[in-house]
């Protein structure tokens, strides 16, 4: 396969990767734009890009409710992923909620 297809390839994933709204000016997006323009792309590294994107390792290896779900934290991981939606719309918790521990 041609180089030129290499980078085709990687523009396409590229464009399909979503954005991180934490970091607006730097994105991975872009670098795999740039990647694509580079005289030695190999198509392992088009492989890794696909891989990332279609999250294909946390499908080989899901993880288990115990590693989910700690006992000592059952909702750890729930509230982590919920803070950072919120945080990415730009909600915050009062001060009072932070201090005292309160989670919705």
């Amino acid at each position: 396969m041609a180089a030129s297809k290499y980078a085709q390839k990687l523009k396409t994933i590229a464009a399909a990767w979503p954005t991180d709204p934490f970091r607006p000016n730097m994105q991975l997006k872009t670098f795999f734009e740039s990647l694509a323009t580079h005289p030695r792309l190999t198509p392992d590294a088009v492989q890794s890009a696909r891989v990332l994107l279609d999250n294909d390792v946390q499908h080989k290896y899901p993880l288990s409710k115990k590693t989910l779900e700690p006992a000592s934290m059952p909702r750890h991981y729930q509230r982590l992923m919920q803070g950072y939606e919120r945080s990415a719309q730009g909600i915050r918790r009062p001060w009072w909620q932070v201090f005292f521990g309160i989670w919705r």
